[in-house]
């Protein structure tokens, strides 16, 4: 297959040339290369979906590890505000509170976890009680991750996303590692909020909008992440990934 350099790849990150993935499990190698989390799905309405990383080294997408089992949106996905536009294709868009996962091309965000500090070369952020991440469209604060100790408890009022959910409901696991999905990052006020990948409470279990996986495979991801390499986030339905795959510069789809 011939190699092509697609334009804004990455948009604010980095310009690449896409080719066939071929498997690499060399997952320490190259951490300055880029690097890529890619999730899809059967289609818009499904739960499920697979996760597989892959390295860009030698002119091409590597992939790195076996893919991982991942659920996403209760309500499956929707086109979300990323680092690509989402095409005209009659496709559903993200809402608050739809329980859609973001559809798109997304740079990854901060780690953050119950624990001091965590095995991730990413920003990692230590939550607490008073963490918050303000899912309320009229908020100023909205799609923001606050601390009620400095913005006052008057700023988190009505939030339904307690960063601390070990604390707040009923010892709630899946915050307890995570990272930030950078969907909506103009914070538009009704377009989705507070996107996460966590760790799953049950296998299978679907979300209310982010993706969440196995403690094992979290632990590998975020080992494996490297800020410099400015990893992506993509999410698409199978169709839509083979439609966009080329133009956005991703690996060849494989067979179903």
């Amino acid at each position: 297959m011939p190699r092509y350099v697609p334009a804004l790849l990455f948009a604010a990150a980095m310009t690449l040339a896409g080719c066939a993935s071929t498997r690499a499990d060399r997952a320490g190698d190259g951490a300055a290369q880029p690097q890529l989390v890619l999730v899809t799905t059967a289609d818009w309405n499904a739960t499920q979906g697979r996760l597989q990383r892959y390295l860009f080294e030698g002119g091409q997408w590597l992939a790195v590890g076996e893919p991982v089992a991942v659920s996403i949106g209760r309500n499956g996905a929707a086109w979300g505000r990323g680092l690509r536009a989402a095409p005209d294709d009659g496709g559903p868009l993200k809402r608050e509170g739809d329980g859609r996962a973001p559809a798109g091309m997304f740079a990854v965000g901060t780690a953050f976890g119950y624990a001091e500090t965590a095995q991730t070369a990413l920003a990692y952020a230590p939550m607490s009680a008073s963490h918050y991440c303000i899912d309320v469209p009229a908020s100023p604060l909205y799609d923001r991750i606050v601390d009620a100790r400095r913005v006052g408890d008057e700023a988190v009022k009505g939030s339904t996303e307690p960063m601390r959910r070990d604390l707040h409901a009923d010892g709630d696991p899946r915050y307890r590692l995570g990272f930030v999905i950078a969907h909506n990052p103009a914070h538009v006020p009704g377009a989705g909020s507070c996107i996460f990948a966590h760790l799953q409470r049950a296998p299978g279990e679907p979300t209310a909008g982010c993706t969440a996986m196995s403690d094992a495979a979290m632990d590998e991801l975020l080992a494996w992440l490297r800020p410099q390499a400015r990893p992506l986030f993509v999410l698409l339905p199978q169709a839509q990934y083979r439609a966009v795959w080329k133009a956005w510069g991703l690996p060849q789809p494989v067979a179903d």
